[in-house]
């Protein structure tokens, strides 16, 4: 290549344009900006120490004056109603972003890169013969918004607004303060850059926002605002802005970005162009130059260069994803921070630390063991135990019954049932997953009646014959472990009448089907799927009395919780969901006919199950598909449930319709079990790729929920929560007597490996 052009004077561009010379020394690079060289929107810019490693390996030279420019903390402190709770070794630097850019505008000029300022590209025509146009113009790219139509940006509009201001106060940890206001909440990240500056963000929602007025505000009127809320941080300091270059409010809304394609033809897109990342997770920057980085690795010596923009896609797109993932965590609990204000200071700090999800209970003792000791034992006082231990070994208790700690195993279809009896495989399955510690065990969805089932070997809870066979396996959990036993009651409706799950799942039985119902007459599968009969009135009154007979039956087997499914689109949870329920009548329409129906049911099980054992609903709380489920339908519907008598939500997401799209990874779920209980106050079950301990700790401590459930996990290893128990050295998990060998010789083994490690 012989000409490369930075569209875009800010690190990502810089760092490309350094990089390509570097690869290229015989090419023309080029950078063009439209502001002035110290012209720049914030103050300071965040690292971590891991990030500097990779970056000393790409370019040392720009590496090291950066370095030995950078003022470095460990200690990340939060104050929340008066207390400041503080947690280290989490290892960040700052530097000036100012400070940053003329670093890298150093080092281009000592390799030759031609910078150009205050040079508004409004044509790409003048560079129609690089071979390369490299669009570093940021979030509110240009080249972007001339080429949308290709590069297909997906734009969020963020729910809170936000002002970057600088100060002299030093904060000598990151931090993080919260103030309440007659009309919301606001918070501020603030940090130490150098010696002398630090960074303060003010963030807020927007309607609180704009009943202060602030959106008529002027920069300066918006500043005094932030001295007098924040006064008691600032020590006397005054905040400062220097965004008097830009037009408009000093308040921004965040605009998470991400765009489908990167590249097309001779251009490429880099950084806040092609993706962005909440400030609040601290890498958008990194994430630009990391970009920068790859793109000169998979291009500068490419004989293919579209190949190579592909190459340079791929690998990025997959970590600006992660990242993304992540950042939308962090984004959303501090748009929601109201949400978490009736938690106790330690935990709120606790929750905010791993609000991204990448940062867990782990990794926290790693960076602060005694942090973890004092939410350990506070944790514990909470639960009204004596000993500190791991969260997912708390006690936890509903109504009547106890567990010994927070480990569920998940309701997973067996499809071995005849006749809807369960037989010799389910006692081996149930009782050898009680008998592996978890607190919880929940049965499969047991259908009640033969038209409800999803398969022809689906269990059921409509006759004695299968109240015995059920009795048979209660009785043995209760005699050989010390689980609790949860019946989960359900009706497919439209999913009914299908093939075994290991065959054509969801696909009609190729003989023998029974007529199928549903809250209107939409087939699962369009053309595949059996069309379902809209249901009566008068099925309605049915299918209510088949749920309060089968709940009756569980009574009589002994189970000691009961829960509904009104999840995954079966039929309770095709009338919830908008998508699903097309009826006119009192049973369709907004959430609160919508639920009319599932509520009825509820109520109706309710009055017959014992009042000294508690009830549990499994919900789609996201549909994941355009005009599904809405947050204010879900919370609509949890407060009802909460109302009528539940006792815990079991929150799970999809599968209401085939052309869903999930925003799958690890964890991926439990926002949704955050919502609820720390919104609707109702205890919560947490699923969906919860797969470690780690997990189901970080989970609990953080309070997104009361309870993880497992269901892979626990189709691999039966005694997961056993294995847990013993690698975490809580040695007062219950094990059954007769594995008791089994777990002296785990526990030495362990020990053992864990003193050679520590040898080494």
């Amino acid at each position: 290549m012989k000409r490369i052009v930075c569209l875009g004077g800010g690190p990502a561009g810089l760092y490309a344009a350094i990089l390509f010379k570097k690869a290229l020394p015989d090419a023309s690079v080029e950078v063009y900006e439209r502001n002035r060289p110290d012209d720049t929107f914030g103050w300071g810019v965040v690292f971590s120490d891991q990030t500097m490693q990779g970056f000393r390996a790409t370019d040392p030279e720009s590496h090291d004056p950066i370095v030995s420019s950078f003022y470095h903390w460990d200690d990340i402190d939060v104050h929340f109603r008066g207390e400041r709770v503080r947690s280290g070794g989490h290892g960040f630097c700052g530097i000036s972003r100012k400070l940053l850019l003329n670093k890298l505008q150093e080092r281009a000029s000592g390799l030759g890169v031609k910078q150009t300022f205050q040079h508004d590209v409004e044509d790409l025509a003048p560079f129609a013969d690089a071979d390369l146009i490299v669009a570093a113009d940021g979030v509110n790219s240009r080249t972007r918004k001339r080429l949308a139509d290709v590069f297909e940006p997906n734009i969020d509009v963020r729910k809170c607004r936000y002002i970057w201001l600088g100060t002299k106060q030093k904060f000598p940890a990151f931090t993080f303060a919260f103030e309440q206001t007659e009309h919301g909440w606001f918070q501020i990240h603030a940090y130490q850059f150098s010696d002398d500056l630090s960074t303060v963000i003010v963030e807020t929602r927007e309607e609180t926002w704009q009943a202060h007025g602030l959106d008529r505000a002027t920069t300066q009127q918006s500043i005094d605002f932030c001295e007098r809320l924040f006064g008691r941080y600032l020590d006397g300091h005054g905040l400062m802005s220097n965004a008097n270059h830009l037009r408009g409010s000093a308040w921004l809304n965040f605009n998470r970005v991400l765009c489908k394609r990167w590249h097309t033809g001779n251009i490429v897109l880099i950084g806040d162009a092609a993706h962005t990342a909440h400030f609040s997770i601290g890498s958008g920057t990194k994430l630009a130059m990391e970009d920068a980085a790859s793109l000169v690795k998979h291009v500068a010596h490419a004989i293919d260069v579209q190949a190579g923009l592909e190459s340079y896609q791929a690998e990025r797109s997959l970590e600006a994803l992660k990242l993304q993932s992540a950042a939308r965590n962090r984004m959303e609990w501090f748009e929601n921070v109201a949400r978490y204000v009736h938690l106790e200071p330690l935990q709120f700090a606790y929750s905010l630390l791993t609000g991204s999800q990448r940062i867990g209970h782990d990794n926290l003792r790693l960076r602060d063991g005694k942090f973890v000791d004092v939410i350990e034992r506070d944790l514990a006082r909470r639960a009204g135990v004596s000993e500190p231990r791991p969260p997912m070994f708390l006690p936890f208790k509903l109504r009547g019954m106890e567990l010994m700690n927070r480990v569920v195993v998940s309701p997973m279809a067996q499809y071995l049932a005849v006749d809807g009896v369960p037989g010799d495989w389910h006692l081996m399955h149930y009782g050898s997953r009680a008998a592996g510690g978890a607190g919880l065990v929940v049965t499969e969805m047991t259908c009640v009646s033969p038209t409800g089932r999803i398969s022809p070997g689906c269990t059921g809870l409509w006759n004695e014959t299968q109240r015995d066979a059920w009795k048979r396996i209660v009785d043995f959990v209760h005699t050989h472990s010390a689980a609790k036993f949860s019946l989960q009651l359900g009706h497919s409706g439209r999913k009914g009448s299908t093939q075994l799950g290991w065959e054509r799942a969801d696909h009609p039985l190729p003989d023998g089907n029974w007529e199928i119902m549903s809250a209107s007459a939409l087939p699962y599968l369009e053309g595949i799927s059996q069309t379902p009969r809209a249901m009566t009135h008068r099925d309605i009154e049915d299918v209510t009395r088949q749920f309060v007979h089968a709940a009756q039956l569980g009574v009589e087997a002994g189970f000691d919780m009961l829960e509904l499914h009104m999840a995954h689109g079966y039929l309770l949870a095709s009338f919830l969901s908008p998508l699903t329920n097309r009826r006119n009548d009192e049973f369709g329409g907004d959430i609160e006919n919508r639920m009319r129906f599932p509520l009825m049911v509820f109520e109706a099980a309710r009055a017959v199950w014992p009042a000294d054992k508690p009830m549990s609903v499994r919900i789609s709380a996201h549909d994941w598909a355009e005009g599904g489920l809405t947050e204010q339908d879900l919370v609509t519907f949890a407060r009802a449930l909460r109302e009528a008598g539940a006792d815990l939500i079991d929150v799970s997401t999809g599968q209401t319709v085939p052309w869903q799209k999930p925003v799958y990874g690890r964890m991926y779920q439990t926002p949704f079990s955050d919502l609820l209980r720390n919104s609707v106050d109702i205890a919560t079950i947490a699923v969906g790729n919860i797969f470690e301990a780690d997990h189901v700790n970080s989970i609990i401590a953080a309070g997104r929920a009361d309870l993880c459930a497992l269901a892979r996990p626990h189709l691999a290893d039966p005694s997961w929560t056993l294995h847990a128990a013993a690698a975490q050295n809580w040695t007062e998990q219950h094990w059954p007597k007769a594995y008791l060998s089994g777990k002296s010789q785990l526990e030495r083994n362990l020990a053992r490996a864990a003193q050679m490690i520590g040898a080494v």
